[in-house]
């Protein structure tokens, strides 16, 4: 398998995360998605990382549908539960910080064009939505040791790859922590963990 990737990715380094966790084996390729012609295109679409290329050339995409076969991949520290209750529940939790990361995401973007063109109410739009997600997980979480029940899962990766990014890049100012103490501590409690410590974003 070979995973099309970039370092500075909240959604490769789920991925990334969780390879880890199940201890698959995988080539990790680097690539540069900016140009209209990329590499990625070849296998996705839409030109987006991650695309994780399976042996007979499958390619799968995005980051929720290749956790999903990874985990069921192999019965090692399974990431997801079975029980769809349980399912459901860890899996809201990684599209709540998936969304935080989208309206981040689209909140750089804006700041990257000049200032004249950025339109400021849309902006302001985002960032509420990332300022109401958070707050929702940190109350959530609380003062438990995990985001979901009494284990590890894909919702606590999902959450401090959300962390790690806002930290990173601090769209608007917001870096995840600052105001959401529940989870910034349980980001620094994960970041203890070498699968989170040597996939944090860099450029």
């Amino acid at each position: 398998m070979k995973l099309l990737a970039s370092l500075a990715s909240p959604y490769t380094r789920k991925v990334r995360i969780v390879l880890a966790e199940k201890h698959i084996d995988c080539d990790i390729e680097v690539v540069d998605v900016a140009p209209l012609d990329n590499a990625v295109n070849e296998h996705n679409p839409l030109g987006k990382v991650p695309t994780l290329v399976l042996d007979d050339g499958t390619a799968l995409y995005d980051s929720r549908v290749i956790v999903e076969f990874l985990d069921s991949a192999s019965p090692a520290s399974r990431l997801i539960p079975e029980s769809n209750r349980e399912r459901l529940a860890v899996r809201r939790w990684e599209a709540l910080a998936d969304g935080v990361l989208d309206a981040g995401l689209l909140v750089r973007y804006e700041s990257l064009r000049p200032q004249r063109e950025q339109d400021s109410a849309w902006v302001e739009k985002q960032l509420a939505r990332m300022r109401r997600g958070l707050e929702r997980m940190n109350a959530d979480l609380g003062g438990e040791d995990w985001c979901h029940g009494d284990r590890y899962s894909l919702a606590d990766i999902a959450l401090a790859c959300c962390i790690g990014w806002l930290d990173f890049r601090k769209p608007g100012g917001i870096d995840g922590r600052t105001g959401f103490p529940n989870l910034a501590r349980h980001y620094d409690r994960l970041m203890e963990r070498a699968e989170f410590s040597d996939t944090a974003p860099r450029t």
